[in-house]
C-alpha cells in the first residue's frame, strides 16, 4: 500500500539534517501517483445518471452516479438513485450521453442495473474481490457530487463488513465504512482500491458527521449483478414468517447451553409456508438455523439467499421452555 510516513531526522557532523531512504516529498508524490493513475483508469468509466420520474404522485427529477462494468452499456448504480424513474439518461465524462433501461433493482442491497442504449464500446471498471479490502488501504471516490461531475476525493477503508440500514428498511450486510468525503450525487459512484479496482459502490454518508460513509461491497454488487442478468432481479429464499427479536428467558437458554441472549419470537405464519409445513407456530421463539445462532430478524434474513432456494435447513427454537428442533424446506420468496 502507499501511504505518507514521516521519518526521524538525525544530524550529521555538520549539523544539517540527514535523511535515510525517500524523502517526504518523494513519498507524497507516489500517494498522489496511486491516486491518480487510479482515477486516469476508472474515472472514463464512472457517469453522472439523471432520472426523471414519480414520487408521491408528482413529478420529480435527480440524479446521482453509476459505474460501467460491461462495454456493452451494463452500468451498476444504487436503487435509490433510480427508484420510481420513468427516463433515465446517462453522461459519460467524455460528453457523450445516452437514454438508459433499468435491468433489475434490488431495494434490499441498494443496488440497481441498468443497460445504456448504445453500439458505442464503452470504457469499463474492473471490479474487486472486496473481501480482501483491508481497514487503512486508500480508498478513492469518484461520482457527481452536487452536480460537479467526475470530482475525486481521497481517503481511507475506516471498516469492512459494517451493517446499513436500506431505505426499505433492510440490513444491507458487508458495508464498507470510509472517510473519503461523499456528498448528494455520489450516490452510486465508485469506491477504489490504489490498484484502479472498484471495492464498493457509494451509497450513503450520515449526515452531520465527518468523514463517516458507506459503500455497498464491489462482492455484494457483483452477486446482484449476476443474478439480475440471469434471471432479472435477485432471487431469494422464504422461511414464511413474521417475527420480532425477544430476549430468551435465562433459565431456558442455559438449560439449552446457549449463550447468547435473544432470538425471534414467531407472530405470524404465512399460510401453506416452508415453516408453517414444517409445524412451526405463533409463539416459537427461533434461535439457530443449521447451527447458526439467530439473535434477530436480520440473522434469519441473511441466511436466506437465492443459494438457500430449495435447500432444507435445520431451525432450533423454543415453544415454551421446551428447546426444540425442525427441518424445513425453504421455497422461493415473492418478488
Amino acid at each position: 500500500m502507499y501511504g505518507l510516513s514521516f521519518l526521524s531526522n538525525t544530524s550529521n557532523r555538520t549539523g544539517k539534517p540527514e535523511h535515510s531512504g525517500a524523502t517526504d516529498r518523494d513519498r507524497l508524490d507516489s500517494y498522489s501517483e496511486a491516486v491518480t493513475g487510479a482515477v486516469d483508469a476508472v474515472s472514463p468509466a464512472v457517469v453522472h445518471v439523471g432520472v426523471k420520474g414519480e414520487r408521491d404522485g408528482r413529478a420529480s427529477q435527480g440524479s446521482g452516479s453509476g459505474v460501467i462494468v460491461s462495454p456493452d452499456g451494463i452500468i451498476l448504480t444504487n436503487n435509490h438513485v433510480v427508484d420510481g424513474a420513468r427516463d433515465v439518461r446517462v453522461t459519460l465524462a467524455d460528453g457523450r450521453s445516452f437514454s438508459a433501461r433499468t435491468l433489475g433493482r434490488d431495494a434490499d442491497t441498494d443496488i440497481a442495473v441498468l443497460r445504456a442504449e448504445t453500439m458505442d464500446h464503452l470504457p469499463t471498471a474492473m471490479l474487486a474481490d472486496s473481501k480482501r479490502v483491508k481497514p487503512g488501504q486508500i480508498a478513492i471516490a469518484i461520482g457527481n457530487p452536487l452536480g460537479f461531475q467526475s470530482s475525486v476525493s481521497a481517503g481511507i477503508v475506516s471498516a469492512v463488513g459494517r451493517s446499513l440500514r436500506a431505505q426499505n428498511g433492510g440490513l444491507i450486510s458487508d458495508v464498507i465504512q470510509t472517510d473519503a468525503a461523499l456528498n448528494p450525487g455520489n450516490s452510486g459512484g465508485a469506491l477504489l482500491s490504489s490498484h484502479a479496482e472498484v471495492i464498493g459502490i457509494n451509497t450513503a454518508m450520515i449526515m452531520g458527521a465527518q468523514g463517516i460513509a458507506f459503500a455497498v461491497a464491489s462482492s455484494t454488487a457483483l452477486n446482484v449483478l449476476m443474478q439480475v442478468l440471469a434471471h432479472g432481479r435477485v432471487r431469494r429464499a422464504r422461511l414464511g414468517i413474521a417475527g420480532e427479536q425477544v430476549p430468551l428467558r435465562r433459565r431456558a437458554a442455559y438449560a439449552a447451553n446457549l449463550s447468547q441472549e435473544s432470538g425471534v419470537a414467531i407472530r405470524d405464519l404465512h399460510a401453506s409456508s416452508p415453516a408453517d409445513r414444517a409445524g412451526l407456530r405463533p409463539g416459537d421463539v427461533i434461535v439457530g438455523i443449521d447451527g447458526t445462532p439467530v439473535t434477530g430478524v436480520d440473522d434469519i434474513l441473511r441466511l436466506l439467499g437465492h443459494d438457500a432456494i430449495g435447500k432444507s435447513i435445520t431451525v432450533t427454537y423454543f415453544r415454551g421452555d421446551t428447546f426444540a428442533e425442525t427441518r424445513v424446506l425453504l421455497d422461493e420468496r415473492e418478488k
